[in-house]
């Protein structure tokens, strides 16, 4: 592979992060872990278990005191020193992430880890800012308090690794709780690496606990232990689900971030070079294994036979290959079952009538990549909206494509299924925009534009995308316990 230092290949063996010291699981388990660009075992992870959680919690539930009243200026110190420990390692990180993750260098470089430290920035910053009500009436005076919970859970997926992590973790240290955090089994390494800047940065031991392992043996003890009194969890959502059934009787907080099956909407009208360029990028962005990105795409009929010729064109440009190469666009998917799984669904596309305008198959590449997990960017036409391939979330590079008539037309499909994370709209009428913006079922909104993030904004999905939401005083708020004073 391109330019990557040697020491990257060698065999690691990871910890977990517990009361500020690497420690190896208890058990002695380990799980392996391959390099999705080569298809070589990369490293061994953590197995944990309860004991290993009960550990976390309780070292946890021993810093909560301190951290929680440590001064607030005192507190954004150690979260701006974080963030930048994660600047300072940019080149270390961004290498971990896209040989643990497959995602191009470009990706790890301009987007995850820049993100990361922002996250840590953004938040250190708003616990400065934050404040409570208050509320006058004669003879009396109302204020609320907001206090941090104690201990709290953090469970994030394997596309967006350190990105995502970190957006769960950073308001919870800023709202004055000490964190149990379980990364994906399958792209633990800059979550590891976290904890060595965490400790650099000065953060108390305890405060941050980083426990590696299942979902169901790790994450589940996370939901279920009775000190955790709240759980953000960015998944699927036949996992958050199954949270959802355990936390739900314990009376926990929860956000939920699930899955997604987003509708980008195309009118006639639209800027088209913009629309055009960005949404190549909407659809295969990481491979297409963003929970943001649109996968169904509609487009309104007079447009749609132009559209088509030009978007496969650019699709087939697309360069699959090493993702340590600045010539490749698109890496490796992050592991072998997620490749089959999205082959499966192409091939399900195909018995369900769907005609394959492009790609459809696995890109094959050269040694040392011959083994690696490489799919070429799909687009697929003809399917009705019930099928499965337009109901169920693939989270690859594929897209359907299919025309439309009627604003009405447009609503009903875009809103046609369970899921409602996020829709594009593409129009320079500013009536239907705003139309669009209040009908379509989808807790983002975006016209004119993709991807689009301002952290003060409310983050999250209605239907089966999720519940609660993430992002700026939304953030603060759901790692507070709230309650209402009056002086009479």
């Amino acid at each position: 592979m391109i330019g990557v230092d040697a020491d990257l290949y060698r065999m690691k063996t990871l910890a977990n992060f517990i009361n500020g010291q690497y420690v190896a699981p208890l058990e002695g388990r380990y799980l392996d872990n391959f390099n999705p660009a080569t298809g070589e075992l990369f490293a061994r992870v953590p197995d944990s278990g309860p004991e290993d959680v009960e550990a976390a919690v309780q070292a946890a539930q021993a810093a909560f005191p301190d951290w929680a009243a440590l001064p607030p200026d005192q507190r954004h110190d150690i979260l701006r020193a974080v963030s930048d420990g994660i600047s300072a390692n940019l080149d270390r990180l961004a290498e971990a992430e896209t040989i643990d993750s497959g995602k191009t260098l470009h990706t790890s470089r301009t987007v995850d880890i820049p993100r990361a430290a922002l996250n840590f920035k953004f938040f250190a910053t708003a616990l400065l800012h934050f404040a409570s009500e208050s509320h006058q009436q004669p003879g009396a005076l109302g204020y609320t308090l907001r206090q941090p919970l104690g201990v709290v859970g953090g469970i994030s997926p394997w596309n967006l690794p350190l990105y995502l992590f970190t957006w769960k973790i950073a308001p919870a240290l800023a709202a004055g709780n000490c964190v149990v955090a379980k990364p994906s089994e399958v792209t633990p390494y800059t979550a590891y690496l976290l904890g060595e800047i965490c400790q650099q940065a000065g953060l108390p031991a305890g405060v941050l606990n980083i426990v590696h392992g299942l979902g169901p043996r790790a994450g589940e003890a996370i939901v279920r232990h009775p000190l955790v009194k709240a759980v953000s969890f960015t998944g699927s959502t036949r996992a958050g689900a199954e949270i959802a059934r355990i936390a739900a009787p314990m009376f926990k907080k929860l956000s939920l971030e699930l899955g997604g099956k987003n509708p980008n909407i195309i009118f006639a009208d639209c800027d088209y070079e913009k629309m055009l360029n960005t949404t190549v990028r909407s659809s295969f962005a990481n491979q297409g294994q963003i929970c943001l990105c649109g996968s169904r795409i509609y487009v309104e009929r007079p447009l749609y036979e132009k559209f088509k010729r030009d978007f496969v064109e650019r699709v087939k440009a697309l360069r699959v290959g090493d993702p340590f190469d600045s010539a490749s666009d698109q890496g490796a998917v992050v592991g072998k079952a997620h490749f089959d799984k999205v082959m499966g669904c192409i091939e399900l596309a195909r018995q369900e009538g769907g005609t394959i305008l492009c790609g459809g198959e696995p890109a094959p590449q050269s040694a040392p990549l011959d083994k690696g997990w490489y799919i070429r960017p799909t687009v697929i036409e003809g399917l009705p909206l019930q099928c499965r391939t337009n109901q169920e979330e693939i989270f690859g590079p594929v897209v359907t494509l299919q025309p439309f008539d009627t604003d009405e037309e447009a609503l009903a499909l875009a809103n046609g299924v369970g899921y409602g994370l996020s829709a594009t709209v593409w129009t320079n009428h500013l009536q239907r925009a705003h139309r669009f913006a209040a009908e379509l079922q989808a807790g983002i909104i975006w016209i004119n534009c993709w991807l689009l993030r301002d952290l003060r904004t409310p983050f999250g999905g209605v239907k089966q995308s999720g519940v609660g939401r993430e992002g700026g005083w939304e953030a603060m708020r759901f790692f507070m316990e709230t309650k209402s004073v009056t002086l009479g």
